[in-house]
């Protein structure tokens, strides 16, 4: 599998929320492939805290591995994170965006409240809304200065981490955890995806909702014991990234690329 995820191709990746759990493993790995992008930019909320310690520790050991300051729920701070990779890109585009900062807060349907929901709807939809929205010109300039035919993660591409769990056919755990508002804002965020698919189709950027399965990260833990690790889930989804073409823009997928019912 390892062989086969070497065959994505993008010069320059994005990952958001990338210090911790699947967005920093998306970072480890991006930067040990012997192809790995020339600029990895690792967004996380507060760079200098603790809790980027590791991200800060990975890239004291890779050069192309550029942090970045970015609150997805602040324009003004997208708008500077914006500016800074335009800047570091040095007049290239930005190949491959990959929306992955979110937050759960667990809730019942009797104990959800409007505040819960409004604040985990703005940082799963709207943020990754907005984070697009700034970042569509490199998106847009880096497809059309590509060789490449057609769609591709290698190329140009939007993936929105999103979850079975906002599948409004299978709610996927729904014995487990209910969290209402996690579920809510992810089955909206794959609703943003089909839009983004049919908006950006023109500019052949391909959009897809990716589940990467029940993992071991602390917010996989806070609803139970999930059976994936962090490590065999994001290979498998770089694998599944790099199988990825025209065909699939508009779908959402889990991590082995098995297409999910909306």
């Amino acid at each position: 599998m390892a062989g086969k995820a070497a065959m994505l191709d993008a010069t320059s990746t994005l990952v958001t929320g990338s210090n911790r759990g699947i967005g920093l493993e998306l970072i480890r790995q991006l930067s040990e492939k012997s192809n790995g992008p020339k600029w990895i930019f690792a967004t996380c909320r507060d760079p200098e805290g603790d809790s980027a310690q590791e991200l800060r520790n990975l890239a004291a050991k890779h050069p192309e591995i550029e942090i970045i300051q970015l609150e997805i729920t602040n324009p003004s701070s997208i708008q500077t994170a914006a500016a800074k990779v335009t800047e570091k890109l040095q007049g290239a585009g930005l190949n491959l965006l990959i929306n992955n900062a979110a937050i759960i807060k667990l809730s019942s349907l009797e104990s959800e409240t409007a505040e819960l929901m409004a604040e985990v709807y703005k940082n799963n939809m709207i943020g990754s809304m907005m984070v697009t929205q700034a970042f569509l010109p490199l998106l847009r300039k880096a497809s059309r200065e590509s060789p490449r035919k057609g769609m591709s993660c290698s190329k140009a591409a939007i993936v929105n981490m999103s979850t079975e769990g906002g599948s409004i056919t299978n709610l996927l755990l729904w014995h487990v955890a209910h969290i209402i508002s996690y579920r809510c804002s992810k089955a909206a965020l794959n609703m943003l995806t089909r839009c983004q698919a049919l908006g950006y189709a023109e500019d052949e950027i391909l959009c897809i909702a990716l589940h990467p399965g029940w993992v071991q990260t602390d917010m996989g833990v806070a609803a139970g014991q999930p059976p994936l690790t962090v490590d065999a889930s994001v290979q498998a989804m770089l694998n599944t990234l790099s199988h990825l073409s025209e065909k699939d823009s508009g779908t959402f997928v889990n991590w082995e690329g098995e297409a999910l019912p909306w």
